[in-house]
């Protein structure tokens, strides 16, 4: 088998209004992605998902697509795709960063392994750990009042856990919002919008919180575990984790007491497990976060978090309850609090082409 060529579709589907997330970071109320299909000569397909949000990852449609038809496609064309390791090596010389651009070719690669193995893809990450995943609701940072009434939402759809997005006005009184409105004690996320200073402040006057998930701006080890050591509860790094050696900085560093992993933001499911190993190496537990990824990702984000044995807090795999569609042929099997794994060889998910033609942006 061998790689013929890779076609990119552009495309947007509508989220919920009044579920979009803000935060420190803006807000998230438009998704643009970037579907990949890398066809081989023998027929099998294989789909990939760019989050193309520029403000969290830097990349967007025209960028994906520039970089792949100009300096992926050329790297591939001709190749076995089932030699993941190999091509993935090719993205990571071929370019620097681009990490989602670089998910979405190397989730497709494990598409067509699995397809052509007949497979699930968690299958040929060494088989499933747990036969569903726990998941998690993101309650945005909107007026405290609202919050309240989405948490309500989330909890009346069987969320347990939730995490609400701080460093944006009144986060103190959202927070003591969603503590009432339901009964769990929440999780906060500043998206790296606090000092150290703000971080600890805000953390002793907000009463009982489950964790604090980056609490400050990535690229600063030594702040992160400032807050780590005065907090008494766990410090979950995110955006200060991309790579391998971004995770075993947070170590040396004792930064951080758990890790917030993606497919994406890693650059792709080989990258993740890495992140993963190290993880359960260092005694640290697991999450799955989210761009808001629609269902190619998210299935891939499923297969990562059933096979891996450090993913054991509940994901942030939450497509269907933030978007008004999606573009598969069959909706994942993705419910309030937990979320399954398709059975399907490959990602075991189809597009639903009425729906591409409908959310194509480049008509």
């Amino acid at each position: 088998m061998r790689i013929r060529s890779i076609e990119t579709i552009p495309i947007r589907v509508p989220l919920h209004p009044r579920r979009a997330i803000r935060g420190s970071a803006g807000a998230h109320t438009v998704s643009p992605f970037l579907l990949v299909k890398v066809h081989t000569d023998e027929g099998l397909v294989g789909l990939g998902e760019v989050s193309c949000t520029p403000r969290w990852s830097g990349e967007d449609q025209v960028t994906a697509a520039h970089l792949i038809h100009a300096y992926f496609e050329p790297l591939w064309t001709g190749e076995d795709p089932r030699n993941v390791e190999a091509l993935s090596r090719k993205l990571r010389l071929g370019a620097a960063g681009n990490f989602f651009t670089k998910a979405a070719l190397e989730m497709a690669l494990w598409d067509l392994l699995g397809k052509a193995a007949g497979l699930p893809v968690y299958r040929l990450l060494g088989g499933a750990v747990r036969d569903r995943i726990q998941t998690k609701f993101s309650v945005s940072g909107v007026e405290p009042e609202q919050a309240a009434e989405i948490a309500s939402w989330a909890w009346e759809r069987g969320f347990r856990a939730m995490k609400v997005k701080v460093g944006a006005g009144e986060d103190v009184k959202r927070v003591e919002a969603v503590r009432k409105a339901v009964a769990l004690i929440p999780g906060v996320d500043a998206n790296g919008g606090w000092d150290v200073p703000t971080a600890l402040d805000r953390v002793a006057r907000m009463g009982e919180i489950a964790y604090l998930e980056q609490p400050v701006p990535p690229g600063d080890i030594d702040r992160m575990a400032a807050v780590k050591r005065a907090v008494r509860v766990p410090v979950v790094a995110d955006e200060s984790l991309y790579t391998p050696q971004d995770a075993l900085a947070l170590v040396r560093g004792q930064a951080a007491d758990v890790f917030s992993i993606y497919v994406g933001k890693s650059g792709g499911i080989g990258n993740a497990r890495q992140i993963a190993a190290i993880a359960e190496t260092a005694g640290i537990p697991c999450t799955i976060g989210s761009n808001l990824e629609l269902g190619v990702a998210s299935a891939a984000m499923l297969h990562l978090a059933v096979s891996t044995a450090a993913v054991s807090w509940p994901c942030d795999i939450l497509t269907p309850f933030y978007y008004e569609d999606d573009i598969l042929a069959e909706p994942l099997d993705i419910r309030g609090g937990v979320a399954f794994v398709p059975e399907g060889p490959g990602l075991g998910v189809s597009l639903d082409t009425d729906k591409i033609e409908r959310y194509r942006v480049d008509k």
